[in-house]
């Protein structure tokens, strides 16, 4: 070897050290960066001529796209079934236990203690107040439901009305960035920083929509959701929602009052089975405005349906005339069972015994539709109203079945509904959680490890000492040729 050919190969065993030193430094700094991926120097021997050396061929940055696709899904179902789980556990609470004194069961059970309590001494106009001021507070409970239910529909149409701007403008950013990449891999110029922020983009729509990501030509990527939509190959799609300002009962994307989604000007299926983006955090919010919501408010007016016919019957109260309502009524008219949608968000006891409303209370003893007070003992029509309660009946609506049941067993029956839909969607979030977790761990064992990159980084401090020892050696060789 001449002295020339020692001097390149330790020069350019300096740079290459430089350069190895440089990657291993921005590894350890960027460990905790969002979407980072570890760099590392490619290198191969270099001979021109007699000279030899270190040619460096170019950095490679290491990820694993199938661990980070499998990753993306696993992230888009647990956000689907978190959202999803929460709604639940949401309406659970406004349920409330038989054990929590504001819950429909205690509602019904002071109601009922009440209508006991004012039979054993109809003539006590305190006891009588407290009755009505009972029946009152059961019919404010279920308004309170039927309320929570509507306000978190509202909630999840506000939610998919944020979710779609992010999701265009996440769309418009890994449009431009697959421009400027592909502009930097044309010019051979270094694109792993843009690749980067593509992969937080894709992460964060992955998480809204489950998608698939497929190369494209000079580093570009294009994204289709799991349901078949394409949200960008080329161009980035245009996804379309309206916001609505309140959502009521009444109200469905069937009957076209509540938007459903459009995908370039398009409209697409947005049902939890056959959707085209369906799975994701967006997925959860159409299926709880849509579906969770919708069905569970069918339950909570079905059970408001049942409240209003067990005393609307004039076999309970004699003083009915047909058409009269009673006790508990649609908003103060009786009841229509083609109106039973929000029945339970309009329910009401009637203003003839609501202290609220200068009702007169002693109507509970002597029947709604009595003109003058009757025998302040008689304790009939307070007695028949508490048998109404508990008489079996079988509900008209709703997902009962035909078993007879009593009004606290229908509550009890929509309680246990929700709460095994709850436990259901908690197990399935449980194992979303643990698959997610699994494959973060997996994922981040293959990127930046700080214990090995100090090691690396000792590797490279010896190359660079022994070529710099290399360069000294020449230099003193050099030198002593200068003084012969």
């Amino acid at each position: 070897m001449t002295i020339t050919s020692a001097l390149n190969s330790a020069m350019s065993g300096l740079r290459a050290a430089s350069r190895a030193s440089e990657l291993v430094s921005s590894n350890i700094a960027n460990v905790s960066t969002p979407g980072y991926a570890r760099r590392t120097l490619s290198v191969s021997s270099s001979e021109i001529g007699a000279a030899g050396g270190v040619r460096i061929d170019g950095i490679q940055r290491h990820v694993d796209a199938q661990v980070i696709a499998d990753r993306r899904l696993a992230g888009s179902e647990f956000g689907y079934r978190s959202a999803t789980t929460n709604y639940l556990s949401r309406i659970e609470d406004l349920i409330g236990t038989p054990d929590q004194s504001g819950s429909l069961s205690a509602r019904l059970a002071d109601f009922e203690n009440s209508l006991i309590t004012a039979a054993s001494r109809p003539d006590a106009a305190e006891r009588l107040d407290a009755a009505a001021h009972s029946a009152r507070d059961l019919a404010v409970a279920v308004n309170s439901v039927a309320d929570g239910i509507q306000t978190a529909r509202t909630a999840a149409d506000r939610e998919i009305g944020a979710q779609v701007t992010r999701l265009n403008d996440a769309l418009q950013a890994v449009q431009l960035l697959n421009s400027q990449i592909s502009g930097a891999d044309a010019r051979n110029a270094d694109t792993f920083a843009l690749q980067d922020q593509r992969q937080v983009l894709i992460d964060e729509i992955s998480e809204m929509v489950p998608v698939r990501m497929i190369e494209r030509d000079h580093g570009a990527v294009a994204l289709y959701s799991t349901g078949g939509a394409i949200l960008i190959d080329g161009r980035a799609a245009e996804i379309g929602f309206e916001t609505s300002n309140v959502v009521t009962p009444y109200m469905s994307i069937d009957d076209g009052s509540l938007s459903g989604l459009t995908i370039n000007g398009f409209a697409v299926n947005t049902t939890s089975t056959g959707g085209r983006l369906q799975g994701g955090t967006l997925g959860a919010q159409f299926e709880i405005r849509d579906e969770l919501a919708p069905e569970a408010q069918s339950k909570i007016d079905a059970l408001a349906r049942n409240l209003v016919e067990r005393f609307e019957d004039a076999a309970v109260d004699p003083t009915l005339s047909p058409g009269d309502p009673g006790l508990f009524t649609d908003d103060g008219a009786p009841l229509d069972p083609a109106a039973e949608t929000g029945l339970a968000n309009r329910l009401s006891i009637n203003a003839l015994v609501d202290p609220t409303q200068s009702g007169e209370t002693r109507l509970m003893r002597d029947g709604l539709g009595s003109v003058a007070p009757g025998p302040v003992g008689d304790s009939t029509l307070l007695n028949a109203l508490t048998t109404a309660l508990s008489d079996p009946r079988v509900a008209t609506s709703g997902s009962f079945g035909a078993s007879a049941l009593s009004a606290g067993d229908m509550i009890a029956s929509v309680a246990s509904q929700l709460g095994s839909d709850r436990l259901r969607e908690d197990q399935k979030l449980s194992f979303a959680s643990t698959q997610f977790y699994e494959l973060t761990q997996r994922e981040l064992a293959g990127g930046v490890d700080t214990d090995v990159e100090l090691q690396n980084l000792m590797i490279i401090e010896q190359a660079y000492a022994a070529n710099a020892r290399v360069i000294e050696t020449v230099d003193q060789m050099f030198d002593s040729l200068l003084r012969i």
